[in-house]
């Protein structure tokens, strides 16, 4: 659903220059309007290229990062996914577009219904969610084709890289600070993870547990 075609091709024309070439990708992307995903206030700048709040003190992430993690994840129609971070509900729509099944965790209830409500409109029926801490993974449904992680691990995500099949691959950014590096980890033949550094990206950090909201 394309509610504005024009601002829509200038936004994939964009991350097209900008290294985004997967035509299945950008053919994803393009088939979901993010203005459904942000708040009213923001809906002049839902097909800018720029990330945008949304509650929990959360954000939307900017297109060209949802378009480069998941030309890096490398989905496949049969893949089954697990996204860490339902957010908004963006990236895990995009993903649904290119996988067959997308498994999605959410520590905050209020964006994991609101995620809902907006997939469900869109008529998205092949992603399965779950309000539990994102560090945990969903150990139950794994092992899983694809890993992405939409937050900051402090650390190496040891966790989420066991609930991988083998050959499996993990997008996530890593560090401590403000700027972290987005690494993407593909398993090896010998049970080991193969490390590759993609670039400097900024996330809200992954955080323990379920969130307390008020």
């Amino acid at each position: 659903m394309k509610l504005n075609d024009e601002r829509a091709g200038r936004l994939i024309l964009s991350l097209r220059q900008q290294g985004v070439t997967d035509p299945r990708v950008l053919g994803a992307m393009e088939s979901i309007d993010r203005a459904v995903f942000v708040h009213e206030k923001f809906l002049d700048q839902a097909w800018e290229d720029q990330a945008l709040p949304i509650d929990c003190a959360q954000t939307i992430s900017q297109p060209y990062i949802v378009g480069l993690m998941t030309q890096a994840l490398m989905v496949e129609p049969r893949h089954r996914v697990l996204e860490i971070g339902t957010g908004s509900g963006y990236q895990c729509a995009v993903l649904s577009r290119l996988a067959r099944y997308v498994y999605s965790v959410e520590r905050y209830k209020s964006l994991l219904t609101e995620a809902e409500a907006r997939l469900k409109a869109l008529q998205i029926d092949n992603v399965i969610t779950r309000h539990s801490d994102g560090g945990l993974g969903w150990p139950e449904q794994a092992p899983f084709d694809r890993i992405m992680v939409t937050a900051a691990s402090p650390h190496e995500p040891n966790e989420l890289l066991k609930q991988l099949k083998p050959g499996g691959v993990l997008v996530c950014p890593v560090g401590r600070t403000s700027v972290q590096m987005l690494h993407r980890y593909t398993g090896q033949a010998d049970g080991s993870f193969r490390r590759e550094s993609l670039c400097e990206v900024r996330f809200v950090p992954l955080v323990e547990g379920t969130a307390k909201e008020i």
